[in-house]
């Protein structure tokens, strides 16, 4: 029996995001293995921070289509030395667990600021938060929080941030938003990329 145009396309629509579901988990496995093998390799350099963003929201713009974004990078912020498609990765994952784990209705924050010896990210949502024991352990290896209404994924995504993250030197953290929802922090060293590549 022919299918109509309306099940066609649902079936083609399915049969996306399912290929896509399998190569960023192909994606992940690959990154967790580099990482633990120590075989990342993590290029230093100059990089304005507003390029990274935009390139990010470029990679995720159909996922964000009806989601209010919040985005405040000023324009002075130093340049950052840090690799820029790792550092893309990194922002794209936690952009990713922002949309999942919050309402499609509620807001999502992105911040930066700079100060001596650092550059800050932030990203942050309205969902429910994180219980306070799970603040640490969701940077380990395939942990997932526990909720009712559980969203899909392998446990990866955040462990993989946090190997990134330290590559650069810098660190990774999760907390509860005041109000409600979940704000993870990036701060990555400002040292000059001759100092980052020594």
């Amino acid at each position: 029996m022919p299918l109509d145009e309306a099940t066609r396309r649902s079936l083609v629509d399915n049969a996306r995001e399912e290929a896509e579901r399998l190569n960023r988990l192909v994606g992940n496995l690959l990154d967790m293995t580099r990482i633990e093998a120590g075989a990342l390799k993590v290029a230093r350099d100059p990089c304005d921070l507003q390029d990274v963003l935009g390139a990010v929201l470029e990679r995720l713009d159909e996922r964000l289509r009806g989601r209010t974004l919040h985005v405040d990078v000023p324009s002075d912020l130093p340049l950052v030395p840090m690799d820029f498609v790792l550092m893309a990765q990194v922002l794209v994952n936690l952009l990713d667990n922002a949309l999942k784990y919050s309402p499609a209705s509620a807001p999502i924050d992105v911040w930066a600021r700079a100060d001596d010896s650092q550059a800050v990210i932030e990203i942050a949502d309205r969902g429910i938060g994180l219980p306070r024991e799970d603040l640490e352990r969701v940077f380990d290896k395939f942990y997932r929080v526990q909720q009712p209404g559980q969203v899909t994924g392998t446990g990866l995504g955040l462990s993989i941030c946090k190997g990134i993250v330290e590559a650069h030197g810098g660190r990774i953290w999760a907390q509860n938003r005041p109000g409600g929802g979940t704000l993870v922090t990036v701060a990555l060293p400002l040292e000059s990329v001759k100092e980052a590549v020594a």
